[in-house]
């Protein structure tokens, strides 16, 4: 057969697979080639007769052009390039592959070429695929002169087998014709002219172009040309065309157009949202905190119209909303009572997330945190209720949903619960761009407000199919927390705890006396406060009755105990007087009593146990006291001995003294 090896004779070259190149199959014996239909070959027996005439199994062409089949009995196979020309190109067709991905990691990463490169990955998809398939028609060419035939053959063979023009194939050999093989697929995209001239344009008209149109007001691309043009009429300028500049603004990067068109939100929008798992928690593990302003008008019981503020507590690990308060604002005293709420009936959580708010991350909430960032953290700090209780807080970023998950709960309530019919004439809308129609004709009473705010968020905990990782679809809320919360042991808290989370709390110091400390005009006293003299205590306390007692806790948060008011009294009250005598011997009987109790040796005792004084010691007692004067003159008396005083020269040297000090005094 015309163009056979096994005809001609002819010593193959040695050829394989070029680089860049993949052939899923080289090898296949001969009952295999007959059974593939390709062209020019024949059934098995005439392979057989073909194969031996041109001796394919020479020797020298071992591995190369014939092997043996690893784990057969001895089957021989051969390359198909010891086929005829329509065979090998067919072959190659069938078995050729070259893709876009294996060329970029292969060959994308020279900086000789990474312009093209570039140019290669902003090109379309449909570009890109008219490239790849340039470059397989390419390859089998190259493929059959490396196999011996000549350009023109290839040539003929490629065109004639795919329908198309020399003169097209040749355009695209001069494409690459000075480059390596490694990067001729980013030179074959339709429409590649290499780097072209830009067009002539004044870097202060590019800057004047790019300022205006990266500003917050977001010009639109002709207003910004209209005033470059302008601006250039009078600087004598050379611009370009509308289009060059627009196409020049299009290149820059996107985060940059963003940043400066639309604000740094929109630039942190760009970067993928965390998907935060939440299935290897358990019930209390964590829970977060937020407020929530309603677009709801309330009429207050003092008559006033506002909109109410709800502060609310949810659990992580399952959304349930655990508690909530509401008020006029979100401040700490209902942020506290809410914790309250949770903590009485649920149990003490171990984390909390929080924001950086004034009223959250204020120090009556998290003080002695060892991490917050809001007001001055001082050595003396009271102790917060979380910190007492040992909820370690975790502050994040504000009005973020990924951070907060309670976030999401409250857009469902700003959609579903705040237009309740409950609520008609009273909605406001969720923005001053979307009041109803009969926005401000009514006002809901605080109590019906509650009322059905109570029954809402019991609904939102029990609706069941919800569509989280915990719920898989099926449970609500309340069913996957209460589940978890039954397979664990929830830290309760004490009865002497309570008071924590219901009473506000100040930094005092005692009496350095007596111990007592006066708070708001009043004046409180218990005897355990006599151990704490001139110290300084926490005392918290119902905002709404300062008669009751205090309860005093110390700056690190141990409980001492209460202290009841000491009412004052009138001058001539005389059963005050005895009550207070009364409270005095009792202390003193009771501190007779402890000391009694601590002072177990008497005197005697302790110098008996004393090791026995030293009677042959050299130094003398008397050599010990220090003759601090002389008498001039002893008296014999009866019973004592006395100096002798003169009083005259007694007066005499007190007068030269005075003396001596006036003199001093006139001189300073």
């Amino acid at each position: 057969m015309e163009g056979s090896w096994g005809e001609s004779g002819k010593d193959l070259p040695q050829s394989g697979l070029m680089e860049g190149v993949m052939l899923t199959r080289e090898w296949a014996t001969l009952p295999e080639f007959a059974a593939m239909a390709l062209p020019g070959v024949p059934e098995a027996r005439a392979m057989r007769k073909r194969a031996s005439l041109g001796n394919w199994s020479r020797p020298e062409w071992r591995n190369v052009y014939w092997r043996r089949r690893s784990g057969t009995c001895g089957d021989i196979e051969y390359s198909y390039q010891l086929l005829d020309r329509p065979a090998q190109l067919a072959w190659m067709q069938r078995h050729l592959a070259i893709s876009v991905e294996n060329e970029v990691a292969a060959f994308g990463n020279d900086q000789r070429y990474a312009d093209e490169w570039r140019a290669f990955h902003e090109a379309s998809e449909t570009k890109q695929k008219k490239a790849l398939e340039i470059l397989q028609h390419l390859d089998r060419i190259h493929r059959l002169m490396d196999s011996g035939h000549s350009l023109e053959i290839a040539l003929y063979d490629v065109c004639q087998q795919f329908g198309l023009k020399r003169t097209t194939v040749m355009n695209w050999r001069r494409r690459v014709k000075y480059v390596c093989r490694h990067h001729w697929l980013p030179f074959l995209v339709p429409g590649h002219t290499g780097s072209r001239e830009r067009a002539p344009c004044d870097e202060q008209a590019w800057e004047f172009y790019r300022s205006d149109y990266l500003r917050a007001e977001r010009p639109n691309h002709s207003d910004c040309y209209r005033r470059t043009l302008a601006a250039a009429e009078k600087n004598g300028w050379v611009i370009p065309s509308a289009k060059t500049l627009q196409r020049r603004i299009d290149k820059l990067p996107t985060a940059v157009i963003k940043m400066a068109r639309e604000g740094r939100d929109r630039v942190k929008d760009m970067v993928p949202a965390q998907e935060r798992d939440r299935t290897h928690m358990h019930a209390l593990q964590a829970v977060n905190a937020d407020g929530h302003k309603w677009d709801v008008f309330v009429k207050w019981p003092d008559g006033t119209i506002a909109r109410p503020m709800m502060v609310a507590w949810q659990d992580l690990y399952s959304n349930m909303f655990l508690s909530w308060r509401v008020d006029r604002s979100e401040n700490t005293d209902a942020i506290q009572l809410a914790l309250g709420d949770l903590v009485e009936k649920w149990g003490i959580p171990q984390r909390a997330y929080l924001d950086n708010g004034r009223a959250f991350a204020s120090k009556r909430m998290t003080g002695g945190a060892k991490t917050r960032f809001r007001f001055k953290v001082r050595e003396g700090d009271a102790a917060g209720v979380m910190t007492i209780l040992g909820i370690e807080t975790i502050f994040v970023t504000p009005y973020s949903g990924q951070s907060k998950p309670i976030e999401r709960g409250f857009r469902d309530f700003a959609q579903g619960l705040s237009k309740h019919p409950a609520f008609a004439g009273a909605y406001t809308g969720n923005n001053p761009m979307a009041k109803p129609e009969n926005y401000g004709s009514s006002a809901v009473p605080l109590e019906t407000f509650l009322a059905v705010i109570s029954d809402g968020i019991k609904e939102h905990n029990s609706r069941m199919g919800r569509n989280t990782a915990v719920c898989g679809g099926v449970k609500s809320f309340r069913q996957v927390f209460e589940e978890s919360l039954a397979q664990v042991q929830p830290r309760k808290p004490v009865a002497q705890q309570r008071h924590l989370w219901l009473r506000a709390a100040e930094n005092l110091t005692t009496n350095k006396k007596d111990g007592s400390f006066r708070f708001l005009g009043n004046r409180y006293f218990e005897t355990f406060l006599n151990d704490h003299l001139g110290e300084s205590i926490v005392v918290r306390f119902d905002p709404q009755d300062l008669h009751q007692d205090m309860h005093v806790y110390s700056m690190d948060g141990r409980y001492l105990g209460d202290a009841p008011i000491i009412e004052k009294t009138g001058f001539d009250t005389t059963a005050a007087a005895a009550e207070k005598k009364r409270a005095e011997k009792m202390l003193t009987k009771a501190t007779k009593m402890r000391l009694d109790a601590e002072k177990a040796l008497s005197p005697e005792e302790l110098v008996a146990l004393m090791p026995d004084l030293d009677e042959d010691g050299e130094d003398l007692v008397e050599s010990k006291v220090v003759q601090q004067f002389r008498p001039r003159a002893v008296v014999a008396g009866s019973s004592a001995l006395a100096l002798d005083y003169d009083e005259e020269q007694e007066l005499a040297r007190e007068r030269e003294e005075m003396a001596e000090v006036m003199q001093l005094r006139d001189y300073l």
